[in-house]
């Protein structure tokens, strides 16, 4: 590794200050779950259904998807820097694209738009590579993505406060502020810290068969995905739920609604302190059975006639909890499978999650329909649960096979 100049903040002749790249993990973070608690009043100012309104959470996730394959690559060819800011102009004209929208159709064509604000949480965690020795990057690598857990726990109360003063509109607003203030940080701050590589996205693309015919690779990767699944599809039907069957306002929608982010919180401090002791498999296997369970626990209680909104937010904090301990440990092993494949493997295994919680976030919008009640989430919920524990079960089993475990 060449040598680093020391951080001076503003500066952007070295590297950028710890605060830039939190900020930018935190602005991809919040753009995704901000405006949630405002589904069922956009869906009234739009004149249209829900469902169709709700594609707004599934599409960011299917393009997030999709410039994960390829953000990687273009920042080893072009450098950090200019990816980054590029990615953020165009999320800034899109933000304004949302707001000004005249018609749904236009208002989601934005917000895929929007999607490329992902550029800001995948090259943060790449820059820390970068910048620091490997013995240090996890370490900066977890200030760097607390922001990505504390934002998704505050973003909707802030967002159904905001709606309730004035309008929908008011969270987007606050997206471009946020937006131009985070540009300017990085305009000013983030040096580069990539030299051009050479590297072309179809040499990158040469890697994936390697990685798809390694069975572990796909236990790892469908494990996070199946687990964070119940997350996404949460994303996707609890503002319906809050609203058409708890009758909740979007005040407190967004309080309630941040429920998971607690429990990811947590579950992110445990996978940190016990990993190492306890073994990646059974974090991920332990954390799978967590987020399960919980869902199942919500079912029974619905099921005995005491359903709630208190009870069905609430032990959505298990489901936080389950994933805090699944992805951190099911993305360690994917990196592990081919060592010497480790950025394609982690750009891959990004795409599989959040692809997969973007057909799941859709799913749930279909099934939900008034009379229903919340049972078709949970019932989808708990089914990606299973799938999970299925995949890192058979993990562990090829493992033992082998003679691995």
């Amino acid at each position: 590794m060449p040598d680093i100049p020391a951080v001076r903040f503003l500066d952007r002749s070295t590297p950028p200050h710890v605060l830039t790249l939190i900020l930018l993990a935190g602005l991809a973070a919040l753009a995704m779950n901000i405006f949630l608690p405002s589904l069922p009043g956009m869906t009234a100012y739009f004149e249209t259904d829900y469902r169709l309104m709700q594609l707004s959470v599934a599409i960011y996730l299917g393009v997030n998807a999709c410039l994960q394959l390829v953000v990687g690559p273009m920042s080893d060819y072009m450098g950090r820097r200019p990816v980054i800011l590029g990615g953020l102009m165009i999320y800034l004209v899109a933000t304004l694209g949302c707001i000004l929208a005249p018609n749904v159709t236009i208002f989601l064509i934005c917000r895929m738009a929007q999607a490329s604000v992902v550029v800001a949480m995948v090259l943060s965690r790449a820059v820390v590579r970068d910048i620091v020795p490997q013995d240090q990057a996890a370490s900066m690598i977890g200030y760097v993505t607390m922001g990505m857990a504390v934002v998704p726990m505050i973003g909707p109360m802030v967002g159904g406060v905001l709606d309730e003063i004035w309008g929908w509109k008011a969270s987007f607003w606050l997206l471009f502020v946020a937006g131009v203030a985070t540009f300017w940080l990085a305009w000013r701050d983030l040096g580069e810290t990539k030299m051009r590589s050479g590297q072309t996205l179809l040499r990158q693309f040469q890697d994936y068969p390697e990685l798809l015919r390694a069975p572990r690779f796909w236990g790892y990767a469908l494990a996070a995905g199946f687990s964070s699944g119940a997350f996404f599809a949460y994303l996707g039907g609890a503002p319906f739920v809050g609203t058409e069957v708890f009758n909740l306002d979007p005040a407190v929608l967004g309080l309630m609604f941040g429920a998971p982010a607690v429990g990811y919180f947590i579950g992110n401090g445990l996978s940190g302190r016990y990993s190492a002791k306890v073994g990646v498999n059974r974090m991920v296997l332990w954390g799978c059975w967590i987020n399960t369970l919980g869902v199942v626990l919500s079912m029974l209680v619905f099921a005995a006639g005491y359903g709630s909104a208190l009870s069905f937010f609430g032990f959505m904090t298990f489901v936080g909890l389950g994933n805090g301990m699944t992805i951190p440990n099911a993305t360690a092993g994917t990196l592990s499978v081919r060592p010497h494949l480790a950025g394609t493997a982690s750009g891959l295994g990004g795409a599989i999650m959040i692809g997969g919680g973007a057909g799941l976030s859709a799913l749930a919008g279909i099934l939900l329909q008034p009379g229903r009640g919340a049972w078709p989430l949970l019932w989808l919920m708990v089914a990606t649960g299973l799938l999970g524990i299925t995949a890192i079960t058979l993990v562990i089993r090829r493992e033992r096979k082998l003679g691995l475990a």
